[in-house]
C-alpha cells in the first residue's frame, strides 16, 4: 500500500540521520593519506639532497687527490746528451747550371749564306765550318786593293829610281860649283830636286804600307766568309738558312748561330752571409739533380763574386763541374752541397728540443740532481731539422727532448730510459 507523504518524510529524516557519523571517517582517511605522501617527499628530497651532497664531496675528493698526485709526480722526459762539433758543415743550396762558355755568332761580311753545315744539336770542333757567305762585292773589293798596292809598289820603284838620279846629280853638281864650272843656282836646283826626290820616295813607301793594311783588312773580312767555330761546343740555335741574306752592320748584324760549351758547366749558387767565411776557391762540392736519384756529381768551388748582394747579403759563387760523358746540359736546376768550415766549435741539437716563447729561444737542461735550467740560446745556423748553438750550452750536458708545455726552471724530473735494441733473428 501506498505510504502518506507525512510518514515518507520520516523515513528520509532516518536516513539521513543514519549516514552523517560516515562522513567524518573519510575525511580522516584522505588526511592520513596526505600526511604519509608529505612525509614520504621529504625524505625522498631529503634522501636526493644529502646524495648530491655525498657525491660532490667525493668528487672534491677525487679533483684534490688528483691535483695533489700531479703535483708530486715527477714526470720522465726524453733527453740527450750534446756534444760540441768543430768539422765542416754540410749546406744544401739551389744552384743552375750554364755552359762554361757561350756565345752568339754574327755576321762580319755581307752577302748571301751559300753553305750550311750544321743545325740545332750538332757537336762542332774549334775551327769548324759553319757556314759559308758568298759576297763577290767583297772579293772585288780585295782583288782591286791588290791591284792598286802593285801600283804603288811600282810607284816605289820609280820613286827610288828619280831619288838616285837625284842623289847622283846633286853631287857632281856641287864638285862642279866648288871648281867654279857650274854656277851656285845649278848646285842649288840639283840639291833641292834630290831632295824632293828622296820626300816622293818616302811616300810612295808610305802608300804601299797603307795600300797593304788595306789589302790585309779585306782579306780577314773575306776570311769571315767561312764561319767557324770560336771553341768546341754544341749548336744550340740556328737563325739562317742556304740563301738568306746577312749583313755585317756593327750595329744591325744579323745573327747566325748560338753555341754552347758543355763539357764542363758552371753551377751558379748564391751563398748566404752566415757560410761566407766558411767558402774559398778550391773547396770540394757535390751535385745532384732531382731528376737522377741516387747519381752524384763531382765539382770545385772555381771562382766567387768576393762581395755580397747588398740586397740580399748573399755571394755569387760558380762551382764547376766536369760534363765530358754529356750527362748534364746547360739549364738543368740542381742541389749544391758544399762543405763549410765553421769559424768555431759548436753544438748541434734537434729542433724538438728549442723552447720559443716571449723570452725567446731557449733549451731545458736536467742537472744531476734532476732538475731543470732553462738556458737562453745564441742560435748560429738553423737547417729546420737541427740548430746549431754557439752559446746556451756546453758539451755534456743533457737536453729535454720535446719538453713538457709546464716545463719550469727548478722543475724536477726523471729521465726516462730509451727502450732496449731488439736485434734481429737470423731466418
Amino acid at each position: 500500500m501506498n505510504k502518506m507523504p507525512a510518514e515518507q518524510a520520516f523515513f528520509d529524516e532516518k536516513a539521513q540521520e543514519k549516514k552523517q557519523p560516515e562522513k567524518p571517517a573519510n575525511e580522516r582517511g584522505r588526511r592520513r593519506i596526505a600526511t604519509l605522501l608529505g612525509i614520504g617527499v621529504v625524505v625522498i628530497v631529503a634522501g636526493l639532497v644529502a646524495f648530491g651532497a655525498k657525491s660532490q664531496s667525493d668528487r672534491h675528493a677525487d679533483a684534490v687527490a688528483v691535483l695533489e698526485a700531479r703535483k708530486n709526480t715527477v714526470p720522465a722526459v726524453r733527453a740527450m746528451t750534446v756534444k760540441e762539433i768543430a768539422g765542416p758543415r754540410t749546406i744544401e743550396l739551389p744552384g743552375n747550371m750554364a755552359a762554361f762558355d757561350q756565345a752568339t755568332l754574327f755576321a762580319r761580311a755581307t752577302g748571301y749564306i751559300a753553305q750550311r753545315n750544321v743545325d740545332i744539336g750538332s757537336k762542332v770542333k774549334k775551327g769548324d765550318i759553319l757556314a759559308v757567305i758568298a759576297a763577290p762585292d767583297l772579293d772585288a773589293q780585295l782583288a782591286q786593293a791588290r791591284g792598286q798596292l802593285e801600283q804603288f809598289k811600282a810607284a816605289v820603284l820609280q820613286a827610288q829610281a828619280n831619288a838616285d838620279l837625284g842623289k847622283v846629280t846633286d853631287q857632281r853638281t856641287s864638285r862642279l860649283v866648288q871648281q867654279g864650272w857650274s854656277s851656285a843656282q845649278q848646285g842649288d836646283q840639283d840639291r833641292l830636286t834630290a831632295a824632293s826626290s828622296s820626300a816622293a820616295l818616302a811616300v810612295a813607301r808610305a802608300n804601299v804600307v797603307a795600300q797593304e793594311a788595306a789589302v790585309n783588312r779585306l782579306v780577314q773580312l773575306t776570311g769571315f766568309e767561312q764561319v767557324t767555330a770560336p771553341f768546341d761546343g754544341v749548336i744550340t740555335s740556328r737563325l739562317i738558312d742556304v740563301g738568306s741574306l746577312v749583313t755585317a752592320d756593327a750595329a744591325s748584324g744579323t745573327s747566325l748561330f748560338s753555341i754552347q760549351r758543355t763539357d764542363v758547366l758552371r753551377v751558379q749558387v748564391w751563398v748566404p752571409q752566415a757560410a761566407y767565411f766558411g767558402i774559398k776557391d778550391g773547396d770540394h762540392a757535390v751535385v745532384t739533380v732531382p731528376e737522377l736519384p741516387g747519381r752524384t756529381f763531382d765539382g770545385v768551388v772555381a771562382r766567387n763574386a768576393r762581395s755580397l748582394g747588398p740586397g740580399t747579403r748573399t755571394l755569387l759563387a760558380e762551382v764547376d763541374v766536369d760534363n765530358k760523358n754529356g750527362e748534364l746540359t746547360a739549364g738543368l736546376y740542381g742541389i749544391l752541397h758544399l762543405q763549410v768550415q765553421r769559424q768555431t766549435p759548436t753544438i748541434s741539437i734537434p729542433s724538438q728540443a728549442v723552447i720559443f716563447n716571449k723570452d725567446g729561444l731557449s733549451a731545458a737542461v736536467v742537472d744531476d740532481q734532476g732538475k731543470v735550467q732553462l738556458r737562453k740560446l745564441d742560435v748560429e745556423y738553423d737547417n729546420g731539422a737541427d740548430v746549431e748553438v754557439r752559446d746556451g750550452l756546453k758539451p755534456g750536458d743533457k737536453v729535454i727532448l720535446s719538453p713538457p708545455a709546464t716545463v719550469s726552471d727548478g722543475m724536477q724530473v726523471k729521465i726516462q730510459e730509451p727502450p732496449p735494441k731488439t736485434e734481429a733473428k737470423p731466418g
